[in-house]
């Protein structure tokens, strides 16, 4: 039984996290996509200007987010669905983010 809660778990946390991924990367193209909309395509680079713009940093996860994480994952380590390999891996990905 404890295998099949550890796996409920870990199902659990990796779909949260993948949710949260997800949603960043939706708010982010739709982002892109406004403001593609909002700026007119220049008709011919002006000499001596280059035609790539800087990457925009991508956005990070609130500190919120990241401690609430955390919080639930520290919970599942206490109550034994997690192990400490488990728990250190998961921890690492969400400050990593």
């Amino acid at each position: 039984m404890p295998g099949l809660l550890r796996g409920v778990a870990r199902t659990a946390v990796i779909s949260g996290t993948a949710t949260a991924v997800s949603n960043r990367v939706s708010r982010r193209q739709a982002g892109r996509w406004a403001q593609q909309e909002q700026q007119p395509a220049p008709a011919q680079p002006q000499p001596g200007y280059s035609a790539a713009a800087p990457a925009a940093p991508a956005a990070a996860p609130s500190m919120d987010a990241k401690i609430a994480q955390l919080k639930e994952l520290g919970q599942l380590k206490e109550q034994g669905v997690l192990t400490e390999a488990e728990f250190e891996l998961q921890k690492s990905r969400i400050l990593a983010l």
